[in-house]
């Protein structure tokens, strides 16, 4: 009789370790510089590390409420409502999670039923498709060159079918680093009313965006805004990948349901850092300096490479930076990642990661959320690789 754990069905048989995972051991096992994850090298602010000490000291120690602390939820609202001039509702419309990874997981499990279809733009981050799977949902992926222009919406459109219950969309985008335009948002907002589907928008960098480009939020058109859950995190903006305190804006019938998954996963979010947090967001100037500080770095590590031969486009946004290598070599991407791991001592991420299917695009994607000098060592060891 086969044992109980030998009797496992999984329930993600394609998925394995991811490639964040990999590519960070690999770097860590040669010593080479990470440049795959995406995480700041540098920490957060003193004053708001000093506000964490602050509410701990305070006794702000205990399960704070299932929905996020009020204080938290009610500087969300403001800041969102300055921006889009949408009004969210601290009590009934914002839901604090932990980071925007549960955000979305949460706003699938809430919308997608098994045989549901969910409309995928790929290069796509990797929590996307095992949750809609999870869910016993289907991804359909619109799948976008790595180093794209423009959405053709024609093909969007294409892919609706009367299955189809939702679309998920990310601008800033990752790994891409393509800001969607207005006109992108509105094509959008009449596909969804359309077919009446549900949205669900990954803004987790919206406040890194370069060259006067602007966000255009799910939020800030009224009729878009009504179908969608808007995912975003603190963790980006304030340097605190770790801390893993996100949220979750949507309308009132969808954030009671949104709720009652989340309420069973997490419950609640760490006590002390969204005081903490709430208190921090009352200087805008700690976010609205944000695109600036990381354009000046994508700048540095671009002008560092821009003699090797990669072909690049200027991220518009994010902390990533694409770079094509198909005037320098024929390998695969993957191969190629790993080989710049050991050979050169920087690590990357290869694009093929964030498609669902095979692909040979031949593009890796860097990180460069890392202190001047890392990204000038960074390039020097690149370019002294031999093609």
């Amino acid at each position: 009789m086969p044992s109980a754990t030998s009797a496992i069905r999984s329930k993600l048989p394609k998925v394995g370790t991811t490639i964040f995972t990999r590519m960070s051991k690999l770097a860590e096992d040669y010593k080479a510089i990470n440049l795959a994850q995406g995480f700041p090298e540098f920490d957060c602010s003193p004053d708001l590390q000093k506000l964490v000490d602050k509410y701990i000291r305070q006794g702000k120690n205990q399960y704070a409420p299932m929905a996020g602390v009020m204080g938290l939820r009610e500087a969300i609202s403001q800041k969102v409502f300055a921006a889009t001039n949408t009004e969210y509702h601290p009590e009934s419309e914002i839901t604090i999670t932990s980071g925007a990874t549960e955000a979305l997981y949460v706003a699938i499990s809430t919308v997608v039923n098994p045989g549901d279809e969910v409309i995928v733009f790929e290069p796509a981050y990797d929590s996307y498709v095992p949750a809609i799977e999870m869910n016993g949902g289907i991804p359909v992926f619109v799948t976008l060159d790595p180093q794209y222009e423009y959405i053709d919406w024609e093909i969007v459109r294409s892919k609706v079918t009367q299955k189809t219950k939702a679309i998920i969309i990310n601008t800033p985008h990752n790994p891409t680093g393509k800001v969607w335009t207005e006109s992108d948002l509105k094509q959008l907002d009449f596909l969804a009313e359309k077919n009446d589907l549900f949205v669900i928008s990954d803004e987790v960098y919206e406040h890194i965006i370069f060259d006067d480009l602007k966000h255009v939020s799910a939020a800030s058109i009224a009729s878009l805004a009504s179908r969608t859950f808007l995912c975003g995190s603190f963790g980006k903006t304030f340097h605190v990948t770790g801390w893993k305190v996100g949220y979750c804006l949507a309308p009132k019938e969808f954030t009671a349901e949104f709720r009652k998954i989340h309420q069973f996963m997490v419950f609640s979010v760490i006590t002390p850092f969204q005081f903490a947090i709430a208190e921090f967001l009352k200087e805008p100037e700690h976010y609205q300096s944000l695109s600036a500080f990381y354009e000046r770095k994508r700048n540095i590590f671009n002008d560092a490479i821009k003699d090797i031969g990669f072909i690049l486009k200027p991220s518009e946004g994010s902390f990533f930076q694409n770079v094509s290598y198909k005037n320098l070599s024929e390998e695969n991407d993957l191969f190629l990642a790993e080989r710049l791991t050991r050979e050169a001592g920087v690590a990357s991420i290869p694009l093929s990661a964030f498609y669902g299917e095979e692909t040979n695009f031949r593009v890796l994607r860097f990180c460069f959320a890392k202190n001047d000098d890392t990204l000038l060592r960074a390039a020097e060891l690149l370019n002294k690789v031999i093609w």
